[in-house]
């Protein structure tokens, strides 16, 4: 073997797919789980105001769907890396796949507890005081926004890893 293959088999080993694979399943697996607490959190609240305030029910369902929106954001970034996924990859691109898995993961579930706690706590109030409800829309806002935070660096992560070299064959 010459010297380009040997470098080729250091930057392309067999198991590097394995990394890409990771990042795909971690994407879809992390944010479902942020939004399944999210999902969880926020309608034990939408259920125990609706006793006092059945009326305000359907205007109470915001934290929970904004938590699914979550688990969307999971699965475009693991559309996105499975349709690169081949067999010879590099390791940078392995190892870029996986790290944008765990960005929008990561992210995910951090924005599924916000949501689930700030939702619950302010269903809770904003049926007691009404006014309350711009200011719980507001916060859920702000934790939806961490999510996207992640979404857009996987995006980021996932264009750069297509600038790689590949593998000799």
């Amino acid at each position: 073997m010459d010297e380009a293959h040997y470098r080729d088999l250091d930057r392309c080993p067999d198991y590097s797919p394995f990394f890409g694979a990771l990042g795909c399943a971690l994407s879809i697996i992390l944010t479902v789980f942020g939004a399944s607490y999210g999902t969880a959190k926020s309608s034990a609240g939408l259920f125990s105001s609706g006793v006092l305030r059945p009326d305000r029910v359907m205007q109470n369902t915001l934290p929970t769907i904004m938590s699914q929106i979550l688990s969307i954001y999971g699965l475009v970034i693991s559309v996105i890396i499975s349709s690169s996924l081949i067999e010879s990859v590099p390791l940078f691109t392995s190892f870029l796949h996986l790290a944008a898995g765990l960005s929008v993961g990561l992210c995910g579930l951090a924005a599924g507890f916000s949501i689930g706690i700030v939702g619950d706590a302010g269903i809770r109030a904003s049926t007691q005081q009404p006014r309350l409800y711009t200011g719980m829309v507001l916060i859920l806002i702000f934790a939806e926004v961490l999510g996207l935070y992640g979404v857009i660096v996987s995006i980021l992560m996932i264009t750069r890893s297509r600038e790689g070299r590949a593998c000799l064959e």
